[in-house]
């Protein structure tokens, strides 16, 4: 049996496919013409607790889930893509996949947090609709349907870099964020972490939670309306 070193952490792989998860139920629920509104409203908070848990994971997680260990500077990233350098099987993200860790999540988080400040013209509106002027207000609406576009771009292009190192580089990179680990034949021992920090993750979980409940439903302002 080829032996196998833990890469990805669990919290970090529920993250992930939870996040995938969201995104779509996302779309799917938006376009539904409005008549799942208030679902997709939801997953909103949803996809923003996920992007804060991502971001404090990338801090205090296991090395392959820290930014500081993954995202690369521009030298990192030329080599990396230099024609007659060879192709290497990097232990955590490699750099084009660190810039696309780094572009969704700053795209899910403007798509998140404008939809806090709108409403779909008909009956739903975000926590935050109304605390802002006319003109900011504006702003949030034209950031949450164009962003979207931006999206779908970017995942597109991920999908078909995993089907790229699938089939030509013959490198599969959903089954290790499905295991959590890679075979010897790809990275070093050395590269392996301990153990997941689960424990950890669980109560980072516990506060993302807290914070989205805080966020959306005690602390949202209550607006007043007036009708003449």
């Amino acid at each position: 049996m080829t032996e196998k070193h833990l890469i990805w952490d669990l919290p970090l792989r529920i993250f992930h496919w939870s996040f995938a998860g969201t995104i779509l139920a996302s779309w799917y629920t938006a376009e539904q013409e409005g008549e799942m509104i208030d679902l997709h409203m939801q997953l909103g908070f949803v996809a923003l607790g996920l992007i804060i848990f991502r971001i404090l994971w990338g801090v205090i997680g296991p090395k392959h889930a820290r930014f500081v260990n993954f995202i690369p500077s521009p030298k990192t990233l030329i080599s990396y893509l230099h024609p007659a350098k060879e192709s290497k099987v990097t232990a955590g993200h490699n750099p084009l996949g660190a810039l696309m860790v780094v572009l969704m999540i700053v795209l899910i988080t403007l798509q998140a947090v404008s939809g806090l400040f709108i409403n779909d013209d008909i009956f739903s509106s975000g926590p935050y609709y109304g605390s802002l002027s006319n003109d900011l207000e504006k702003i949030m609406a034209f950031i949450h349907h164009n962003t979207f576009d931006f999206m779908i771009a970017a995942i597109a292009l991920h999908l078909g870099a995993v089907a790229y190192y699938w089939h030509i580089k013959k490198q599969n990179l959903v089954l290790p964020m499905i295991t959590g680990k890679k075979s010897a034949e790809q990275v070093k021992a050395i590269d392996a972490i301990p153990h997941s920090k689960v424990i950890l993750g669980c109560l980072v979980a516990v506060c993302c939670v807290g914070l989205i409940y805080w966020l959306v439903v005690i602390n949202a302002p209550v607006i007043e309306e007036f009708y003449y």
